[in-house]
Formats: C-alpha cells, sequence, structure tokens
C-alpha cells in the first residue's frame, strides 16, 4: 500500500472508530487511545497525529456525513422549486437524514452519534457549522419553509424548529438502536420513518399558536 493510501485508511479507520465508540458511550467518556485501539492503531497518539483535538475530530466525523446529506437534499429540492406546501420543504429535512443512515447499512452509529454532540453546546456548534457550511441548499430550505409560514411569529419559529430537529434525531436514535440490537421497530423500513415523521412534524408546524398568558 502506498503512504498516502496508508494514511488515508488510517484515517477513515479513527473516523469510523470514533463515531461508533462516541455514538455509544458518549463524546466525553471516550479517551483518543480508546478509539486508536478500537481502530487496531498501536500508537496511542495516532488521533491527535491525524486530528488534532477531540473538536477537530468531530469536525471531521461531521463534514463526512453532512456532504453526502446535502446531495440528497439539492437533488430533492430540484424537484419542488418554489412549492408553498409544508409537506414538501419538511420531506426535505426528513429524508436527506433518514436516507444516508439506509445508505450506510447495518448497523450505524450516525444517529447516535449526532444525538451524543448535539447534547453538548459547544460541539453542537461544531455540528451546525458544518451543516451549513457543506448546505447551501439548506439556507434555501430554511427560505422555502418561511414562505410557507410567513404569518408565524420568529419566536415561535425557532422553538418548533429545535421541536422538529429533536424529533427526527431522537426517532432516527431509536431506529438505529433498535436495528444494532436486532429489536422490534416502530416502522419496517427507513422510508417509511420518514414518511411517519413528516406527518408529525407538519403537524408541529400547522398547530396553533396560543401566545403565553
Amino acid at each position: 500500500m502506498r503512504r498516502d493510501e496508508q494514511v488515508s485508511a488510517t484515517r477513515e479507520a479513527l473516523l469510523a472508530a470514533a463515531e461508533r465508540l462516541f455514538a455509544e458511550r458518549g463524546v466525553h467518556a471516550v479517551a483518543n487511545r480508546q478509539i486508536s485501539e478500537a481502530a487496531g492503531q498501536g500508537n496511542n497518539a495516532a488521533v491527535t497525529y491525524h486530528f488534532g483535538a477531540k473538536a477537530d475530530l468531530i469536525r471531521a466525523i461531521a463534514r463526512k456525513h453532512a456532504g453526502q446529506i446535502e446531495r440528497i437534499r439539492e437533488r430533492m429540492m430540484a424537484d419542488i422549486a418554489d412549492s408553498t406546501d409544508l409537506r414538501d420543504w419538511v420531506a426535505c429535512l426528513v429524508r436527506p437524514f433518514t436516507e444516508h443512515l439506509e445508505t450506510l447499512g447495518s448497523p450505524t452509529w450516525y444517529a447516535r452519534f449526532t444525538a451524543q454532540v448535539m447534547a453538548d453546546p459547544a460541539f453542537s456548534a461544531i455540528m451546525v457549522e458544518e451543516a451549513l457550511t457543506a448546505a447551501p441548499m439548506l439556507r434555501l430550505f430554511q427560505d422555502g419553509l418561511a414562505r410557507c409560514l410567513s404569518d408565524m411569529p420568529a419566536e415561535i419559529h425557532l422553538e418548533r424548529a429545535s421541536m422538529t430537529r429533536h424529533l427526527v434525531v431522537q426517532m432516527c436514535v431509536e431506529r438505529e438502536r433498535a436495528l444494532a440490537e436486532h429489536g422490534p421497530t416502530f416502522r419496517p423500513t427507513w422510508d417509511a420513518t420518514a414518511n411517519g415523521l413528516i406527518e408529525a412534524i407538519v403537524a408541529i408546524w400547522q398547530a396553533p399558536v396560543l401566545r403565553p398568558s
């Protein structure tokens, strides 16, 4: 194996091991030494050598997935153009994530990795930054969603966007974990899971806006 191929293979092994361990144990519970061992690397400093700090490793994992998710979203958004149907735009949020998880095979760890990282404010900012950097289509998506909800107050829009994000991630976490453990799932496929999420999220966005008393 050539030197550049060996370096690339080592980096990929470290990324895969880190993603799995972070997903299963949490970001702060995993040391670089454990990642190196899980990746089959005898050098305990391999993670630091190839990626630097833990934040840089998380960024590399997020970037690896964000680009693939964005390509799916771009394909979907080309089909809906200037649609004012809320369901179209919600689908463009949900399906890129579920379709990407399906393409990864089984078991996968990305949904659980995302949930673990998003639970930490500092690391969560990295995930958001990478998503926006890799996702010019995501900005267009936000504009399309806003057109469908033009009368919604800004603070309610932000609140329901947060609800949507948590619902998508956590439901994908439940399915991902169930598949990894060969347990029962709510729906038979990732596509069916996306259908259920879309219906629920549309209902959330269309729920009456009640001002706090």
